[in-house]
């Protein structure tokens, strides 16, 4: 299927599930520890494997507990076990830091109507998974990198972009937020 035609038909389908998917996660976190201090648009060296097109607008940071950073470190095996680039794996953190901000969240209660879970709020009604396996950080992951691989051209696109074409977010500029963070964390644990 081509590009247009996929982000055609996975618009359409987010528009019919949009009403509480989102919700869900914000709600989640409305007491979490909240996001720390926005900052000014920081453009990074063009070309740059982890940032290449620079970060779009504001960027979010969140300090991360020691569950966060573990998640965050399965994301980065997964990413190599599927043999893709540190790119995918900022892609992969920082869609995570949107949707769960890195927290494996299980079922929400009254504050999701939908069933949303794990890192990426994935959805097993959506074909995701079951509920353990979408739970299941390294499942999880390798479910996302296998959208973004169907994504064409996903590592020649802005963050934000690829990201949403797999998730199909309510929010799709959200993820552009968490792009620093995310190749912080990578440059970081990459090698470790």
């Amino acid at each position: 299927m081509n590009t247009m035609l996929r982000k055609s038909v996975l618009g359409i389908a987010g528009l019919a599930f949009t009403g509480g998917v989102f919700a869900g996660p914000v709600a989640a976190h409305a007491d979490a520890a909240p996001v720390q201090g926005s900052k000014p648009v920081a453009v990074s060296v063009q070309g740059d494997k982890l940032i290449p097109h620079g970060v779009q607008g504001a960027q979010s940071k969140i300090d991360l507990n020691d569950e966060q950073t573990a998640n965050a470190k399965a994301i980065i095996a997964a990413t190599k076990k599927a043999g893709l680039p540190e790119r995918a794996a900022v892609i992969s953190i920082a869609t995570s830091l949107q949707e769960s901000k890195l927290e494996n969240l299980g079922h929400l209660g009254d504050r999701n109507d939908h069933d949303s879970l794990g890192l990426f709020q994935q959805r097993p009604s959506s074909g995701w998974g079951t509920p353990e396996q979408i739970t299941d950080p390294e499942y999880s992951t390798l479910a996302f990198l296998k959208g973004l691989k169907q994504v064409d051209g996903w590592d020649k696109m802005p963050l934000t972009e690829a990201a949403q074409t797999v998730q199909v977010s309510a929010y799709p500029d959200a993820y552009a937020q968490w792009e620093q963070q995310a190749a912080d964390i990578v440059a970081h644990n990459w090698n470790s």
